[in-house]
């Protein structure tokens, strides 16, 4: 049986604050906005290069914001040190790089609404690897 994970839906409190934070801050592309129904607005943004997007909104119960929050969102970087460098710069609060050996290291740090993401760099990921 074959399965891809495509989606996963993060509980947030402001729409518009969460989709500047992924789009303006972290740089992933903003697939989708729209407002199927009165009271309903539908987002979804990917990083770049991912298969898998992140979907968020209002209206629906999939997004009511007591699920909140999500951890442990792995985003897998080529370069732990520059990924770090450049979210800091951006204002974001990364937490200091832990080396768990192996050649795994991580980041951890937050959306503006709790939900836990970690930069995880796997030294065998590089070039046509990653």
């Amino acid at each position: 049986m074959e399965m891809k994970l495509e989606l996963v839906l993060l509980p947030v409190t402001d729409v518009d604050r969460a989709k500047a934070f992924y789009v303006e801050t972290l740089g992933f592309d903003a697939d989708v906005d729209v407002r199927p129904a009165p009271g309903v607005r539908v987002v979804q943004v990917t990083p770049p290069g991912s298969a898998c997007s992140l979907g968020f909104g209002a209206g629906l119960f999939a997004y009511d914001p007591a699920g909140a929050p999500v951890r442990n969102l792995h985003l897998v970087v080529a370069d732990l040190d520059r990924s770090r460098d450049e979210l800091l710069a951006k204002g974001v609060d990364v937490e200091p790089i832990t080396d768990v050996g192996g050649g795994v290291r991580y980041a951890g740090f937050d959306d503006p609404d709790g939900n836990g993401l970690l930069l995880q760099e796997m030294s065998w990921r590089t070039g046509d690897a990653f």
